[in-house]
């Protein structure tokens, strides 16, 4: 009731084993990205020109290997470093 179906057959069981292991690995990359981010924000906030610009080109690195991996969406890497080179252009 509500429990995890657990597979009978053994490459199902590595697949799981495999699945649990990339999802962890991609929640913690993500994770990465998210600060990444977010200390682009506060440099910005912050009126810190130099910071920003060096956190800008991180956090484009970060979303950018977030695309080969195919952890990100092309749209979604385009329209964050759209938005973060627009807030810091504006110092």
């Amino acid at each position: 009731m509500g429990g995890e179906i657990v597979a009978n057959i053994k490459q199902q069981i590595k697949r799981n084993k495999t699945n649990e292991k990339r999802r962890l690995h991609n929640a913690s990359f993500k994770s990465s990205v998210k600060s990444a981010i977010k200390a682009v924000e506060r440099a910005v906030a912050a009126n810190e020109k130099e910071k920003a610009i060096e956190a800008l080109s991180f956090a484009h690195k970060k979303l950018d290997k977030g695309l080969a991996k195919g952890i990100y969406h092309q749209n979604f890497v385009a329209r964050h470093k759209s938005s973060l080179a627009t807030k810091v252009n504006t110092l």
